[in-house]
């Protein structure tokens, strides 16, 4: 059966993963509260149509740090995609460009960042911090040389959160998903089976740098021409530092509720966090967007535009490329009744009078 929605999606997915892969890909940390709290607090917010407006011509279209998007949709950054299909982040950037959409490829793809730049698309590259600042200021110096066009650095995982699912899998990433931006630098072959607990977690551990600091991100931003955002911000204090050290942007994010559980949902920070930045910066939100009336309401609290992370992957293991673009299709389609519905031409005319918590 053809889904008709993205959450059609992850039972075709779970058909076709091993049960591991799919916990891996679908699961959050902990009680996996905050994982449930990012969709049910897109729920509480009902919108505000207006009627007798000419709807017969809606644009999806806008622009994020200057780039031109059919919509403001962007693919998160998601790790080891070959896990979830044997074409990998090569298949999900060309159903981006396809879409005219951005994708923000991880540090730890399947495919190195330059295989993936080859690709085509527009490209963001999401950057884990080493402990090895000299990798750090390669992979930067790399991905601004493969035509990546910001820098996305991801600072809510100075430790990663305890995902009890990959814990009971012994949850591990075959060789051909190993991260390819690696293979000249680090000596990995695959990242070991673990005896206990999740060898993922252990991998990316002992590559993160639990001493990042502020003064990491000034750091970044003088090394470099080109933006930076920062992903993982969910305070008003942090949001107010971020222009201060040079990002053009952030990203409200919980890391999907992978990280810290207990953590608020996304969408009910997404407006501290933007009367906090101010205008200083350009602000995205992900976390629990499954539908075209989800972006609606990040939009009217403040929003520029939203990521996706688990939907796209659903897409890429149900059918590859074409799961990829089929998921944005029905997102777009979604996004424009949406818009059509509520009284607006326009991404533009989406205000906060819009929604009602």
């Amino acid at each position: 059966m053809q889904p008709v929605n993205i959450a059609e999606f992850e039972p075709l997915a779970r058909e076709r993963l091993p049960a591991d892969t799919f916990d891996y890909v679908s699961g959050g940390a902990g009680d996996e509260v905050t994982l449930r709290e990012n969709r049910a607090a897109f729920q509480r917010i009902k919108l505000r149509p207006r009627t007798l407006v000419d709807v017969a011509k809606v644009s999806t279209s806008t622009k994020v740090l200057g780039h031109g998007l059919t919509m403001p949709v962007l693919l998160a950054p998601a790790a080891f995609q070959r896990m979830v299909h044997p074409d990998a982040e090569i298949a999900t950037v060309r159903a981006a460009a396809r879409a005219g959409v951005v994708m923000i490829a991880s540090t730890f793809t399947s495919a190195s960042m330059e295989e993936i730049a080859e690709a085509g698309g527009t490209r963001w590259f999401q950057l884990y911090c080493s402990r090895d600042r000299g990798l750090t200021q390669s992979l930067i110096q790399r991905a601004k040389e493969a035509g990546y066009t910001a820098l996305c650095i991801t600072v809510d995982v100075p430790r990663v959160g305890r995902r009890e699912k990959d814990i009971r899998n012994h949850a591990a990433v075959p060789g051909e998903a190993m991260p390819r931006n690696f293979k000249d630098r680090l000596n990995l072959s695959a990242v070991p089976d673990a005896q206990q607990g999740s060898a993922i977690e252990k991998f990316v551990s002992d590559y993160l740098v639990e001493s990042l600091t502020w003064r990491d991100i000034d750091w970044i931003c003088s090394i470099t021409d080109l933006p930076v955002l920062i992903k993982g911000i969910l305070t008003d204090e942090d949001a107010r530092l971020a222009p201060d050290y040079g990002a053009a942007g952030v990203v409200v994010s919980n890391h999907g509720g992978r990280q810290l559980d207990g953590a608020p949902a996304t969408i009910d920070v997404l407006e501290e966090v933007v009367e906090a930045v101010a205008g200083r910066a350009e602000v995205l939100l992900d976390s629990g967007v499954r539908r075209g009336t989800d972006v609606v309401k990040a939009l009217a609290l403040g929003a520029r535009g939203v990521l996706i992370g688990r939907p796209y992957l659903w897409g890429l293991a149900a059918a590859g490329e074409a799961g990829v673009a089929t998921v944005l299709d029905l997102l777009k389609a979604e996004l424009e009744l949406a818009l059509a519905l509520l009284g607006c031409t326009s991404v533009r005319e989406v205000t906060k009078e819009r929604v009602r918590r």
